[in-house]
């Protein structure tokens, strides 16, 4: 089975920009739609942003004209620039497909200061 692993969290400025990047152990290609997800404790997962095979992409209102999506293929990995960060960003982000079936990675931390 497909495995996940998140990485390029850390702790920015509000303002400022990170890029996430999610590589998977096996070919995404057959996977329809991939998508970024966020949690913050107390709350539940909620999608981020998702891209489909065909390049059509969806984002959650709240990141709409901050963040990206991207995909490579070929290098089984997924991307998410996320601009203009604000503290209510701050959360555990994940990616798997959409909707999910894969196992959850361990997420990578992202903590906006004000």
């Amino acid at each position: 089975q497909v495995q996940l692993v998140e990485s390029g969290g850390g702790l920015v400025q509000t303002g400022g920009s990170l890029r996430l990047s999610c590589v998977a152990s096996g070919s995404i290609y057959s996977f329809n739609a991939m998508g970024w997800y966020r949690q913050v404790p107390g709350k539940p997962r909620e999608l981020v942003a998702a891209m489909s095979r065909g390049a059509g992409t969806n984002y959650a209102d709240s990141v709409k004209g901050r963040f990206a999506i991207s995909r490579d293929n070929a290098k089984h990995t997924v991307f998410l620039q996320m601009n203009s960060l604000k503290p209510e960003d701050t959360a555990v982000y994940y990616c798997n497909t959409w909707p999910t079936v894969l196992p959850w990675g361990q997420g990578t931390q992202v903590t906006v200061s004000s």
